[in-house]
């Protein structure tokens, strides 16, 4: 048995139905997905409650692998992150620059829906506030604290703007009225890493069987399952290893 924890991204995006089984078969295992935010994630594997982590937060990930918790890291894939909102766009966001959108929704204090969790999403969305001018403070700013699909949902109920990663987007954005406005910006770039827990540390940690998941994400049929993955027609993820 393995213990994946990943983000709530992978999973919501529909990637990992189509990579955990083919892993299962070949090394006649099975993959325990344990789906939370990046923190989460990187807290399991700092308490050896998980033999694997698949995650997208770079200076957390620099600052596990120096606190000496993970023994392997290596870059996957990557995709973006996009800010959608209402489709008559009242704070006038439309274009390719994440920070000057944010300090447009919080000059007209529009209303935002954040993760509000220990995620690698909302980590970006801090650092994004941060170059904007700050944290939000104002009423119709709301952090829900759940996953990615919880929050879209949330933020098309009220008809809000939210920060979102492109593959989950692509899986369920089709269902929200809300429209992409913040695409591809130079800032929004989200690469996901792999990384081994220390069985140092932790001898209940499986190392042999996260080896081989490493390898198998890194190797090349699976990065190419990764850039043939598409929803309607969409790339979602785009390897970094072919």
């Amino acid at each position: 048995m393995l213990r994946l924890a990943s983000t709530t991204s992978t999973r919501d995006s529909g990637l990992l139905d189509v990579l955990l089984p083919v892993f299962e078969q070949q090394h006649a295992c099975r993959v325990v997905l344990i789906a939370v935010g990046t923190g989460a994630a990187l807290k399991l594997g700092e308490t050896g409650d998980a033999d694997v982590l698949l995650v997208h937060a770079p200076s957390a990930e620099e600052a596990f692998m120096r606190a000496g918790h993970g023994v392997r890291h290596e870059p996957v894939m990557h995709n973006y992150f996009l800010i959608a909102g209402p489709a008559d766009d009242p704070a006038g966001i439309h274009g390719n620059d994440s920070v000057a959108a944010l300090r447009r929704i919080a000059d007209g204090e529009y209303c935002f829906v954040s993760r509000g969790d220990d995620s690698g999403t909302y980590k970006r969305e801090c650092e994004l506030w941060d170059r904007a001018g700050g944290r939000p403070d104002w009423p119709e700013y709301i952090e829900i604290g759940q996953g990615q699909g919880p929050t879209l949902v949330m933020a098309d109920e009220l008809n809000a703007y939210v920060l979102c990663d492109e593959g989950t987007w692509l899986k369920q954005g089709s269902n929200s009225r809300l429209v992409p406005l913040v695409t591809r910006a130079a800032e929004s770039r989200n690469p996901y890493a792999v990384m081994v827990v220390n069985p140092d540390a932790h001898p209940a940690v499986d190392s042999r069987l996260a080896d081989s998941f490493v390898d198998f994400l890194i190797s090349e049929p699976t990065q190419r399952m990764i850039v043939e993955y598409r929803v309607d027609g969409h790339k979602l993820f785009y390897p970094d290893r072919l």
